[in-house]
Order: structure tokens, then sequence, then C-alpha cells
């Protein structure tokens, strides 16, 4: 039987971008909250390709989270089609709500 692979849209929020300037004493600089991003900005991924717009950073950490979602998959510990994760930048990370997008029967 041949398993057809159907990738839903799933949206991406930035839900807050963080600075930790207690850090900065480990770090050259200072930091300063990502300027590519704004609080409660949105993105919408397709065919569970990165958005445009989109930090390729972030994108690399959260990239399977939304393939997950795109394909049908839950993620433990969360309500089901939804997941909040972060970029790995532990200077300034930026959390995200990833939620898929239900098609409407």
């Amino acid at each position: 039987m041949e398993q057809k692979l159907v990738n839903a849209d799933v949206r991406i929020t930035v839900l807050r971008r963080l600075v930790f300037d207690e850090l900065n004493v480990y770090k050259t600089g200072r930091s300063s909250p990502r300027e590519r991003l704004k609080d409660e900005q949105q993105f919408v991924s397709k065919g569970a390709n990165m958005p445009d717009g989109f930090c390729s950073w972030a994108w690399a950490d959260i990239q399977k989270y939304v393939l997950t979602l795109a394909r049908g998959g839950n993620l433990l510990g969360s309500k089901p089609g939804t997941f909040v994760s972060c970029c790995t930048d532990g200077y300034r990370p930026v959390l995200f709500l990833i939620e898929r997008i239900e098609e409407k029967a």
C-alpha cells in the first residue's frame, strides 16, 4: 500500500524575544532583541518549507517541529497540533508558537 505524504500549512507566531543582559559578561559587546523578528509576528510554512523573511538560525532549530506538525503528528505534552519552541541563541532567544493549520471540511 502506498502512503501519501500530506504537508499541512503551519503557522509560526513569535511569542516573545528575550534578552539576558546578565550574560553579557560572557560575550563581546551587548545583546539586544532580535531585530529581524517582532513580537506577535506571524509566518506560514507551506509544504514544510522555511517562510520568506524567517530567520534561518531559528528555522534550523524549529524545523523538525514544523515538519512533525505539517505531517499530522503531535508532540508529547502539547495540545494536539501545537508546540512551543525557541531558537538556541542563549543570549537573546526567541520563543515561537507553532500551530498546524487544519483544513476546514
